[in-house]
């Protein structure tokens, strides 16, 4: 199975990143971690493990936090674990999880390889590296157990999969936007400077794209109840409101689709 791969690496304000690229079928996806004070925040994928490893061993890493249990974001702690004898933070709610062989689709196999197996730590509200506290703010949404760092001493945050992109189109059928209006609500509330999503990468002017992506989500949600209300089907809406089929629907047969916004918006009236 052909897979084009590539990989890049920059620091940004002190921020150490790497970014692994994986295209397949015309879809092109892309997975980033960032190191700051001795702290890594996310993995990559399995499948992106020998394009990280070298970025990993560049860097002065004493411990890993893991924004949420997906895949392309713990693909390749139990190498970290196990080759560089790195302890692991997350979330609990996803703790026993990612004690096992997860069990995803075969796209998700294709693009992000298979996660094994790693043990990691509950990771509190806090925690300290040499020269700062970071918050860990509660962000579900995307995942259950999805948090992002901030910290305290440089004032970055790092939003895991929060952002991603300021218009979205397509989400998880177990994503809800109701609750990820709540988590960027919450995030907003914080004193912040440079923001780094785990997709996009460092966003310029961070806050603000964390404000217009809230206003969006805001406003969609509100033209889907209106739509809701005057009768309209949830068919009837995503095709009013997202005319266009993206490829990742049909290659994650239904995954990833449009009606899950509009079905998740509804099951919160």
């Amino acid at each position: 199975m052909l897979l084009k791969k590539n990989f890049g690496q920059q620091i940004i304000n002190g921020v150490h990143a790497g970014n692994g690229t994986v295209a397949f079928q015309g879809v092109k996806l892309n997975v980033q971690s960032f190191v700051l004070d001795g702290v890594l925040i996310d993995t990559g994928s399995a499948s992106l493990e020998k394009e990280f490893q070298p970025f990993f061993k560049q860097q002065v890493i004493d411990q890993v936090v893991i924004t949420h249990f997906h895949e392309d974001h713990t693909g390749c702690a139990a190498f970290l674990q196990k080759k560089m004898n790195l302890p692991i933070y997350m979330n609990d709610t996803k703790l026993e999880y990612c004690k096992k062989k997860p069990d995803y689709p075969m796209y998700r196999k294709v693009f992000w390889g298979k996660r094994q197996p790693f043990h990691a730590n509950s990771i509190g509200k806090t925690f300290s590296s040499r020269n700062a506290t970071w918050d860990v703010i509660n962000t579900p949404g995307h995942a259950i157990d999805h948090v992002a760092f901030l910290n305290r001493e440089t004032g970055q945050l790092f939003t895991g999969d929060l952002y991603c992109q300021e218009k979205t189109k397509v989400i998880l059928r177990e994503e809800s936007i109701p609750t990820i209006i709540k988590s960027l609500r919450r995030v907003l509330t914080y004193d912040f400077g440079d923001v780094f999503c785990c997709h996009a990468g460092f966003l310029t002017d961070g806050r603000a794209a964390l404000q217009r992506k809230l206003d969006y989500l805001l406003e969609l949600q509100d033209k889907i109840i209106k739509h809701y209300q005057d009768g309209m089907t949830p068919s009837q809406i995503s095709k009013t409101l997202f005319p266009k089929k993206y490829p990742i629907t049909f290659l994650s047969r239904g995954e990833w689709e449009s009606m899950h916004i509009i079905n998740s918006i509804i099951q919160d009236l």
